[in-house]
């Protein structure tokens, strides 16, 4: 067990990244792309659920971390070709059932809703200032997709100075062979890698 994994429990935050119904249930614009199917093999909204629970437990600080857009989009700044297929398919519109949570993750008083237009968390968005708020100096990561705002949480954590756990069995992405690479070859670059069984203990 590294030095991060004993951070006292009111140094450590829990960030549950985009597990929105958009993503992660199957009737999802997103996750019926294949990312559900993913995301249900590997089990990772049971698994991110006992984490959460854990976390609760233990006093931990929490945050879920959303995508959501105006109607219009007029706050989706990127040109990227990925946010062409979100317009297309009208996803992740805040106000829907998208951008809400699955029940076994559905926030409680006392914890925080980030809403966010890009990959990176932090970019536009009150987080940083809570974390720092908080005396947090551990984040414990664990959501979808690995390779996008798992990893773009983690460089931008591991470059504010917080000590970062990834929680590799709550992640997945739609290709195993992206999530693999992200956990093995890049991830480790920033983050003690580990599980969900190791953090509940």
């Amino acid at each position: 067990m590294s030095t991060q994994d004993t951070a006292p429990a009111c140094q450590t935050a829990l960030l549950l990244l985009d597990l929105q119904n958009e993503m992660v249930d199957p009737a999802g614009k997103i996750g019926s792309g294949g990312l559900a199917a993913v995301v249900a093999q590997r089990g990772v909204v049971d698994k991110a659920a006992n984490a959460l629970a854990a976390a609760r437990a233990r006093g931990n600080a929490v945050a879920h971390v959303r995508l959501g857009f105006r109607a219009d989009y007029a706050d989706a700044l990127s040109v990227a070709p990925r946010i062409a297929r979100l317009k297309e398919h009208k996803a992740a519109i805040l106000g829907t059932w998208g951008t809400e949570f699955p029940a076994p993750l559905a926030p409680v008083e006392g914890e925080l809703v980030i809403t966010k237009q890009c990959v990176n968390p932090f970019y536009n968005t009150g987080l940083m200032n809570w974390l720092l708020h908080k005396g947090v100096k551990h984040v414990v990561l664990g959501g979808v997709v690995t390779n996008l705002v798992v990893e773009a949480t983690a460089r931008a954590a591991d470059d504010a100075g917080f000590a970062v756990t990834v929680l590799e069995d709550a992640c997945a992405a739609p290709n195993q062979e992206w999530h693999d690479f992200s956990t093995q070859k890049i991830l480790p670059l920033f983050a003690n890698i580990s599980s969900t069984e190791a953090f509940v203990a």
